[in-house]
């Protein structure tokens, strides 16, 4: 789907909210046949440099500036531009969870994000209920608490929501039970052609095994993985971003602290940009700088940095 065409949709929707969620499923597929389908996968837009991979910035990089006041989420799409040179952005929901339902502020967010050349990549979505809850209710709500933020997503042209797995009981039980969510809410997804991806945040979701297990049961062709370099805690990383790749959708190669030489210290990115296209992943690499040494902007410039010199690296071997 085009920018423009994407971007139509905010605009003939403002009154969609009030419709029934038939309703707006139907007034979205009519629009999706008049402009075009999206892609449930990652989308280059810069040419040649996506060779190998693509650089997007993850809004929690700059979580201590959003918390603190001094930026505003519908300037994001600018900052990563003007600030740091990156074309492609990824949002957190808890930056403008109000907004979910709000066709005006969307449209306004998309159209930002366009009229500087930005790509709206994904939204990464928190604090909506346990996909894996072991509450039948509880896991409908959560189910159920996910939808608007899959609508915002196609309003705003991205190709994926990111989600937890979060769950309890046993290794097999917590799969099940993550896997019938995530399965239940891509079915969702899929009639917007949006598609729901993983991350490996923390509990048995930064078990790589665990994870590309639940994988294997979902079975859709929209529901993948969002690795995440920094978040396999005391699973082996390298093990576990390898597990994940053929799922993933997305990548985050976060970051904390750097050397001399501009490396990171706890991941080693060429041994894991390797494996990634290995995989024969193509898409964006998101920029999610964590640490405390360096201020955000820095650390922002010296995560890019180093993907951008690996990158070249690999090309040329």
């Amino acid at each position: 789907m085009t920018r423009s065409a994407a971007l139509s949709l905010p605009t003939a929707s403002r009154l969609m909210p009030a419709m029934p969620r038939r309703g707006f499923l139907g007034a979205v597929g009519q629009g999706l046949a008049a402009c075009g389908l999206a892609s449930l996968g990652s989308t280059s837009v810069r040419g040649a440099e996506s060779a190998l991979f693509e650089i997007s910035l993850a809004e929690w990089s700059l979580h201590k500036t959003l918390f603190a006041g001094t930026l505003d989420n519908l300037d994001f799409p600018r900052v990563a531009k003007e600030r740091f040179g990156i074309h492609a952005v990824e949002y957190v929901n808890q930056f403008f969870k109000d907004k979910a339902k709000d066709a005006a502020y969307l449209g306004e967010l998309a159209k930002r994000a366009d009229d500087v050349g930005v790509k709206n990549v994904l939204i990464m979505c928190d604090g909506l209920g346990n996909l894996g809850d072991p509450d039948d209710a509880a896991r409908t709500q959560a189910i159920e608490n996910h939808f608007p933020w899959v609508e915002a997503a196609k309003r705003l042209g991205c190709h994926s929501i990111r989600v937890n797995a979060a769950s309890k009981g046993s290794f097999d039980e917590q799969q099940k039970l993550a896997a019938d969510g995530l399965a239940r809410l891509s079915d969702y997804a899929k009639q917007l052609e949006i598609s729901v991806i993983v991350e490996n945040h923390g509990g048995l979701s930064s078990n790589g095994e665990w994870l590309a297990g639940v994988m294997k049961m979902v079975d859709r062709a929209n529901c993948g993985t969002l690795p995440d370099f920094g978040n396999f805690h005391d699973y082996d990383r390298y093990k576990g971003i390898e597990e994940l790749m053929p799922f993933a959708k997305g990548v985050s190669a976060k970051s904390h602290d750097f050397d001399a030489d501009g490396n990171e210290t706890h991941t080693d990115y060429r041994k894991a940009l390797q494996l990634v296209l290995d995989a024969g992943y193509r898409g964006f690499v998101g920029v999610e700088y964590e640490g405390s040494t360096l201020s955000e902007d820095d650390g922002i410039i010296a995560t890019k940095k180093l993907l951008e010199r690996v990158r070249d690296e690999l090309a040329s071997a």
